[in-house]
């Protein structure tokens, strides 16, 4: 079963598993739950802990011997397996599955590792330990799910942000909820048992928010022309490439172009078809909303005569030009923006 990272300490408080899975590519997170696993565990007498890598030198053989040689000193053994790639391989996907049937009250597993898809999570040897646990999958928080976290945290730590300064926190930790976590506590320790305004959060609050290129497109199919803007200009002071935001762009293009022919067809779009999962489903039908065939075509023309020129050649002010073609998926006029 999944549990979701903020749902995970009441669950441990219910009822401890026989075997966590823990992946994704949020550290805090990930942090959180190892911790919040190991704690809970130590609670029920699980007093060794056994970490393993699997590694390109690990041998499988290891973890049954790690299952086998519990330390006269302790009552139960909770041993945690690290897979740096998400994947075990084919010796690896059969050990595990075995490791399955091995776990008791007194045995205990935790495998984690990083953001992994549905291939691993359909596996077998992934379903036989979810079929007795429980998977936690770590992604970075954004929007309201990030004011929520940052909200609980406030609490935790005794202070209380107004929803102004939450927002605010956000956009200056967007993206690495380790800073989000050590920014709140840098505040509660400065105002203790406060609540905290703007100004005095824009006093001593460092902007440590990191963005991608997938951040710039939920922003663009949002029409969110603001959001873009902001983040294109983090893009670029992280020395973000030109040349990979053209081709985020590009394949945006190709699946709206898809999409739209299909819906002026008056057909019902088959979502799973392209890699669009129900969380995403409403960022491309607002696009469709907003964007004719007509707007495709122009952007059309737009991004081809930037991919030619990007490659050919030496492109002062790129960003700006980026900036210009990313506003057309938002649907703002083409010529208001000067670009020709």
């Amino acid at each position: 079963m999944q549990v979701y990272p903020n749902r995970l300490e009441s669950t441990l408080k219910q009822q401890l598993l026989p075997c966590y899975l823990v992946f994704g590519d949020e550290p805090q997170q990930k942090l959180e739950a190892m911790s919040l696993i190991r704690q809970f565990a130590l609670s029920k007498g699980f007093d060794e802990r056994i970490s393993l890598i699997a590694d390109s030198s690990f041998q499988w053989s290891e973890l049954v011997a790690a299952g086998q040689s519990m330390s006269l000193f302790a009552s139960k053994q909770l041993i945690e397996l690290e897979l740096p790639t998400g994947k075990p391989g084919v010796e690896g996907s059969k050990a595990l599955a075995e490791f399955s049937d091995q776990l008791h009250e007194d045995l205990m597993l935790v495998v984690h590792g990083p953001k992994i898809g549905k291939d691993v999570q359909k596996a077998k040897w992934f379903k036989s330990l979810d079929n007795i646990g429980a998977h936690i999958l770590c992604y970075p928080l954004e929007g309201n799910a990030l004011y929520a976290w940052l909200r609980g945290y406030c609490q935790t730590m005794g202070i209380n942000l107004d929803a102004q300064a939450i927002q605010e926190l956000a956009s200056y930790c967007q993206g690495n909820m380790l800073a989000a976590k050590q920014e709140v506590e840098k505040l509660a320790l400065l105002y203790p048992g406060a609540s905290v305004t703007v100004e005095q959060l824009r006093k001593v609050v460092v902007d440590q928010s990191r963005y991608n290129v997938f951040q710039l497109m939920d922003a663009i199919l949002q029409g969110n022309a603001d959001q873009v803007v902001y983040t294109l200009l983090r893009l670029e002071s992280e020395g973000i490439e030109a040349n990979i935001i053209i081709w985020a762009l590009i394949k945006e293009w190709q699946l709206l172009w898809q999409l739209r022919k299909i819906a002026d067809d008056q057909q019902a779009i088959q979502w799973q078809k392209f890699g669009i999962w129900r969380n995403r489903q409403s960022l491309y039908q607002h696009a469709l909303q907003r964007l004719t065939m007509a707007d495709l075509i122009q952007i059309q023309q737009q991004l081809q005569h930037a991919d030619l020129i990007f490659k050919q050649q030496v492109v002062a002010r790129p960003y700006v030009k980026l900036c210009h073609l990313s506003l057309l998926f938002v649907g703002l006029p083409l010529a208001s923006y000067g670009v020709e």
